[in-house]
């Protein structure tokens, strides 16, 4: 799995601006269902509110990966956005979340989910990964930097 795969520049987005957690699933589950004719965005919002009412998917550096599966979804999809200014995420560091990739997968796709949550928090995880996301300046930066390795 590449990030280029699941991801792109239509669903990459910096300097989003959002106030806080529920404002930022809505942000997400309307971005990617006007990506993505499948989804509807209210839906995949309640989705990804239950999935987040479990326990943050704030992995901590700044860092969220809210995720859920959707029997809508034919494809791992994701969205990354970097925000203009970070939104407390109840990540588990208790730091503010300025990075953000959501993670939407077939609602069979147990395995494979859980294996590019692996992959994500691996990269998210890495120091440098993060500090070259949050130098980028634009939104095809930002891309072009997250789909590089």
């Amino acid at each position: 799995m590449t990030l280029e795969s699941i991801l792109t520049t239509g669903r990459t987005e910096y300097g989003a601006s959002v106030t806080s957690k529920k404002r930022l699933l809505e942000y997400i589950a309307a971005g990617i269902s006007a990506d993505k004719s499948e989804f509807d965005a209210d839906e995949l919002f309640n989705e990804l509110l239950a999935r987040e009412r479990l326990g943050s998917t704030g992995i901590g550096h700044g860092v969220a990966i809210p995720h859920c599966r959707s029997s809508r979804c034919t494809s791992i999809t994701g969205m990354l956005l970097k925000l203009d200014e970070a939104i407390d995420f109840e990540a588990i560091d208790d730091e503010p979340v300025d990075l953000i990739f959501a993670l939407i997968v077939p609602a069979e796709a147990h395995d494979e989910h859980l294996k590019v949550l692996g992959a994500l928090a691996t990269a998210f995880n890495e120091d440098d990964f993060r500090n070259k996301l949050r130098h980028a300046n634009d939104t095809e930066t930002l891309f072009k930097l997250a789909t590089a390795s």
